[in-house]
């Protein structure tokens, strides 16, 4: 089970193909496999928060960085209203971490006046959906393909390049970009 977690531990979602390939290949239910990714959440959680808060405490002292913690809310917001059409909500905040990463669904959250609890749980559901989306692709992908290496390399690169082709597809649908 460490193995796995230590995967799902992998900034930026490249460990869950990994990861539910390799808790497939030790026996583990999907609900274990699941909760490990849960934990590494709550990991990230904890250690994130203080970083934050460094950078909060920081932005009142130092002009730049609070210049550029207004731009991110100000950002956040528009963001968010984009995405969901009703601001920085829970559930465009949800999207904002489905989207991106729950380090940013936190920041978004933070910004947004959302405390440790309730930003850490739209952050943890929107991370928590993205694992969903990516577990089940990966298993079936690599149930079709039958081979694991194959099934994660396809997987990571759908990871990098579904977002910058949704982009490319809203800006020529005259969207935002």
């Amino acid at each position: 089970m460490v193995p796995v977690l230590m995967l799902f531990l992998l900034p930026v979602g490249g460990g869950i193909p990994a990861g539910v390939l390799l808790a497939r290949s030790q026996g583990l239910p999907w609900p274990v496999t699941a909760g490990l990714y849960f934990v590494s959440d709550l990991i990230l959680a904890l250690a994130f928060e203080p970083v934050l808060l460094l950078l909060v405490e920081l932005g009142a002292r130092v002009p730049f960085l609070f210049r550029l913690g207004m731009a991110m809310k100000l950002a956040m917001a528009r963001g968010a209203r984009q995405v969901s059409g009703t601001g920085a909500g829970p559930f465009g905040l949800l999207l904002i971490a489905f989207g991106v990463d729950p380090m940013t669904g936190r920041a978004a959250a933070m910004a947004a006046g959302h405390g440790f609890v309730a930003g850490w749980a739209f952050a943890i559901a929107g991370d928590m959906l993205y694992y969903a989306v990516i577990a089940v692709t990966t298993l079936r992908l690599n149930a079709y393909l039958g081979n694991p290496t194959l099934a994660v390399g396809i997987v990571l690169g759908a990871m990098v390049l579904v977002p910058v082709l949704v982009r490319r597809g809203r800006s020529a649908l005259g969207g935002t970009p």
